[in-house]
């Protein structure tokens, strides 16, 4: 019986995870002037294209690659907005749950 979330998918996801990850680390790197940040930024960075090409070992590439897109531009959006105070309207709400939308559409027609 197939499960919901196969172990590829997982992976997927913790990709996703740390892309944000370094993404958020590369604005606290200050151009890679700051050594913790940036090997944060660079251990996060190496984390996250291991996981993703893992799950796109079995994933389809298209699909695989535009989730990770889209959950870290998703989570270093949602990031930028609390920790960096990042204009929060009612388009760019609209627009993260558009991308929301697209990740979960993805996933759901994944096959």
């Amino acid at each position: 019986m197939p499960s919901f979330i196969s172990l590829p998918w997982i992976y997927l996801i913790v990709a996703g995870l740390f892309e944000i990850c370094w993404a958020i680390g590369l604005k606290y790197s200050a151009g890679f002037t700051k050594p913790v940040p940036s090997l944060f930024t660079l251990v996060t960075l190496a984390l996250s294209m291991v996981l993703l090409s893992k799950a796109a070992s079995t994933l389809p590439i298209g699909t695989a690659y535009a989730v990770w897109v889209g959950i870290g531009a998703l989570g270093a959006a949602v990031m930028g907005i609390f920790l960096f105070h990042e204009a929060v309207t009612p388009l760019r709400i609209l627009f993260l749950v558009m991308l929301l939308s697209s990740i979960i559409g993805l996933k759901a027609t994944a096959g």
